[in-house]
């Protein structure tokens, strides 16, 4: 006589009411639970909403993937992204007094930097959150809304930022390479409406973040990560890892392009000795650079652990290593912020001068920096 299995999957009883207290639900097989299957002995003490209650719980945890602690991150990040802040922040809250109150006239490449500095600022806000976070051991205390709130800040601003930065250099690269273009016509109004559509994209593409669930239970700790470890992401966290891939390479290859093109051109015209044409091509490399040191590790790391999760997924040692470097990667996102002022300082001679006399109405000294703007300077 075969012997009928009575153990069921605990989806289809969602509806059966059971009396008894949750404390008894200590009776359910281990085994079982890790399966989300339980034995009809075990469910009878379940009440209703325990039910359900247990069914979402083994349901979330068998939707991730090698869901670990990261317990190097936090022992390492903590102090960069400190250092970090303290060097951003404050930059960038002097770029944006120059832009605001000391910048007379505005040109199309000063609104592009002026919106570079936003993003900047926008990214550095959220960071005391993710410091506090790695201190406490990976345990986000601020809930899940607030988890999606910084995630969804940070992926905006690193957005926005690789999308300024592109188009600083396009901008540049349109000067130096066809002068008589209209772009080089552009009023600030009309960079204004350029870097609004470009907000518009950034954020929409970025909204999903605020759809899904990013709070995730590990033992003690409530892990909020961006790059969950997902055995199947929803259709938001995919279309947040396409994103987060193509807003790398296009711009990338971009810039190689202005770079390369505007070194051969000028090296045609035989004008890369003169002194303006340098810093012309200085700047574009400058946020070639800044771009590849930035966000280059993130995409690197990035990639390793999405391919370890598809192609080996049951080796949760080599995923986990390749998680915790992508998450150190966010210490080289974060620098960005603190290395963009020299962007400033280098693309726009109005900048520097600005600068430059602020310093010096203040009784801060002479500071050295150079009366000669570049054949590309603000329009």
């Amino acid at each position: 006589m075969v012997q009928t299995d009575t153990r069921q999957p605990l989806a289809p009883i969602l509806h059966t009411k059971v009396p008894k207290a949750w404390a008894t639900v200590s009776v359910v097989n281990k085994k079982e639970e890790e399966k989300g299957v339980f034995s009809t002995s075990a469910l009878r003490f379940l009440k209703r909403a325990d039910v359900v209650r247990l069914n979402s719980h083994v349901m979330s945890n068998s939707s991730m993937h090698c869901l670990v602690k990261q317990s190097l991150v936090g022992y390492v990040l903590p102090p960069i992204l400190i250092v970090e802040l303290l060097l951003g922040l404050p930059g960038s809250m002097v770029a944006l007094w120059i832009f605001c109150c000391r910048q007379q006239g505005w040109r199309s490449n000063t609104v592009y930097l002026m919106n570079l500095v936003l993003a900047d600022i926008l990214l550095l806000v959220g960071l005391p959150f993710r410091i506090d976070n790695l201190m406490r051991g990976e345990k986000w205390v601020f809930g899940d809304a607030m988890c999606r709130i910084n995630l969804f800040m940070l992926a905006v601003n690193r957005s926005a930022s690789i999308a300024f930065m592109t188009i600083v250099a396009m901008d540049r690269y349109f000067k130096v390479v066809r002068p008589h273009h209209r772009v080089n016509r552009l009023s600030p109004q009309q960079a204004g409406i350029i870097s609004g559509v470009t907000w518009a994209v950034v954020v929409s593409l970025r909204l999903p973040l605020l759809a899904n669930r990013l709070l995730n239970t590990h033992g003690n700790a409530s892990l909020c990560r961006s790059f969950s470890s997902y055995n199947n992401p929803p259709p938001g966290i995919k279309l947040h890892y396409v994103v987060f891939m193509v807003e790398f390479f296009l711009p990338f290859l971009l810039l190689v392009f202005c770079s390369i093109r505007i070194i051969c051109i000028l090296r045609q015209r035989q004008m890369d000795k003169e002194q303006k044409v340098k810093r012309a091509i200085r700047v574009v490399l400058l946020i070639v650079a800044i771009f590849t040191v930035c966000f280059l590790p993130g995409i690197v790391t990035g990639l390793t652990a999405l391919s370890i999760q598809k192609y080996r997924p049951h080796d949760c040692d080599s995923y986990s290593i390749a998680t915790e470097l992508f998450s150190m990667s966010i210490g080289f996102t974060y620098l960005n912020s603190a290395l963009d002022p020299i962007i400033y300082c280098f693309s726009s001679s109005m900048f520097r001068n600005t600068l430059k006399t602020s310093f010096n109405q203040l009784g801060l000294g002479h500071l050295q920096l150079s009366r000669r703007g570049s054949m590309t300077s603000d329009g």
